[in-house]
């Protein structure tokens, strides 16, 4: 059988083409492009070079690089300087410039900010291109593996149980020393303990920092990463992670914002839609959240902004059920007028008047004497000396808001998590991107998960405007533009002086503006 037969490598060949056209007409990497040179990089906040000695790399390049790279599932900068010595299409877009890694990877860990602001140009796109309908959106958050281990992150139970074992060894050690015959022996167990103060030093340094972090309630200490915390992922799985706070809108599955934290989701919801409010420039939307967003101070920051929300309701507790479930809280009555709950006998329950503190809210307590002859106390709580007391929040209205909205309109609840899953299946499953591969701190995280977020975005926004046939006749404008310019250059050296039809360079671009800074 024939084989098609491959040119010799060492024969010379004479190319009658430019590299230009090597690259196909509606290559992503000519979106890329076009992209980048209408930012105004200097007005987003990209670090300024300095101006002597040789001549930096252009920030222009550098993002276009990085963009390409997430795109392309590369985000390693050894990876990305190996890309630009063979990839033909990176050849082409940084116009056969090669940065190295550490080159690469200091415009990543210097530009957080700045890239932020670049991602908020790809929702400006977005919007100008009627991809965001603003009527629905859902927020959740996904944890991302930080390049701290288990081992070396810390808290102060964590702490106090290899102090406990270390003080086991050293008395076993001194036990030994005690009783040993000979030189070797004794050197033995003297090096020993002398290994392990050295390491009980170490773990008290430790909980003395972590004892002097009053900001939190369970404070933790990262010795590789600093600013990451072990965290529950899923289930009982714990990792040593960030938590990337995502808003999503509903028509095409659009990031509208991010924020990377240490956090969990308690407290996240309020912020978050403070900041969907300002990048839409409207709060008639519905917002839908899962449960671990359901706190009350949340709520009432939802209210005051005019958003409406539809966040899952968890389960009761056990220690808030009664024996009997007919006769749970939620079968109480309450009443504004009066200030009084009335249960399922008919019995009233009042205040005293008094708000009483807990750790993150205020509340009231409602109760009455009729528990104590009521014949079905049992049924109602185990308590056998103050009967039935029911607790009231601050926050309890719009938390019941909330309820009555769900309750109403379950049909648009189900279309969360299909929204706001959407994102992290492509990033984490398709891409493989569910960790962090920066170092050193939250804003390092940022930068690199807001460049995942720039290619989510940008290829979404290509994919949507390819299926409705646009995308090859926008870039196509954009390079018939640069050869009317390039040939208007040339025919401008000649005399008499030829002039191109002005409607031959009347070609319109990709239009990115709108692109906000904050």
């Amino acid at each position: 059988m024939e084989y098609l037969q491959k040119e010799s490598r060492s024969q010379l060949t004479l190319y009658t083409t430019c590299l230009d056209d090597m690259i196909a007409a509606d290559n992503t990497v000519r979106a890329i492009d076009t992209f980048v040179d209408s930012l105004d990089l200097e007005h987003l906040g990209f670090a300024s070079l300095a101006s002597q000695g040789r001549p930096p790399y252009d920030p222009a390049d550098l993002l276009k690089l990085f963009i390409y790279g997430y795109m392309n599932r590369m985000r390693s900068s050894r990876r990305l300087e190996l890309e630009c010595n063979r990839n033909i299409e990176l050849i082409w877009l940084l116009g056969n410039l090669k940065p190295d890694h550490n080159t690469i990877s200091r415009f990543r860990k210097n530009n957080p900010k700045a890239i932020k602001r670049v991602f908020r140009a790809t929702v400006s796109i977005a919007q100008n291109h009627n991809l965001i309908g603003a009527t629905l959106i859902a927020g959740d958050s996904t944890k991302l593996r930080a390049q701290n281990s288990k081992k070396n992150n810390y808290n102060l139970k964590k702490v106090a149980r290899h102090i406990e074992y270390i003080d086991k060894k050293l008395e076993e050690h001194n036990t030994a020393l005690a009783k040993a015959d000979n030189d070797q022996e004794k050197q033995d167990h003297k090096d020993q303990i002398d290994k392990h103060n050295k390491q009980r030093k170490r773990y008290e340094g430790i909980n003395k920092t972590l004892k002097e972090d009053t900001t939190t309630e369970n404070p933790q200490l990262s010795t590789s990463d600093p600013d990451s915390r072990h965290q529950i992922t899923r289930g009982m799985i714990t990792e040593v992670c960030y938590t990337a706070q995502t808003t999503v809108d509903a028509d095409h599955k659009v990031l509208l914002d991010y924020k990377v934290t240490n956090e969990n989701d308690k407290k996240a919801m309020g912020n978050m839609l403070r900041r969907a409010k300002s990048i839409l420039k409207t709060n008639q939307f519905t917002a839908l959240y899962d449960k671990g967003y359901h706190t009350g101070s949340e709520f009432k920051t939802a209210h005051d902004l005019g958003i409406d929300t539809l966040v899952a309701i968890p389960a009761i507790g056990r220690k808030s059920q009664a024996p009997d479930p007919a006769y749970n809280v939620e079968h109480f009555k309450y009443d504004k007028a009066s200030d009084s709950y009335q249960c399922p006998q008919g019995h009233e329950l009042k205040s005293n008047g008094n708000w009483y503190k807990a750790r993150n809210y205020k509340f009231k307590q409602y109760k009455s004497s009729a528990c104590k002859s009521c014949p079905v106390r049992s049924l109602c709580t185990t308590s056998k000396a103050n009967g039935k007391i029911v607790q009231r929040s601050e926050y309890k209205q719009y938390i019941e808001a909330n309820f009555k909205r769900v309750q109403q309109q379950p049909e648009i609840y189900k279309k969360r998590q299909a929204i706001v899953e959407h994102p992290y299946g492509t990033i984490k499953r398709q891409w493989g991107f569910d960790h962090i591969i920066t170092k050193k701190g939250i804003q390092n995280a940022s930068a690199d998960f807001g460049l995942i977020a720039i290619a989510y975005n940008l290829k979404r926004i290509l994919n949507i405007i390819k299926e409705q046939g646009k995308l090859a006749f926008i870039l196509n404008k954009q390079r018939h533009k640069a050869i009317f310019k390039l040939l208007s250059t040339f025919l401008s050296l000649f005399k008499p002086k030829i002039i191109l039809p002005t409607h031959f360079l009347k070609i319109h671009s990709l239009h990115f503006s709108n692109v906000y800074l904050n």
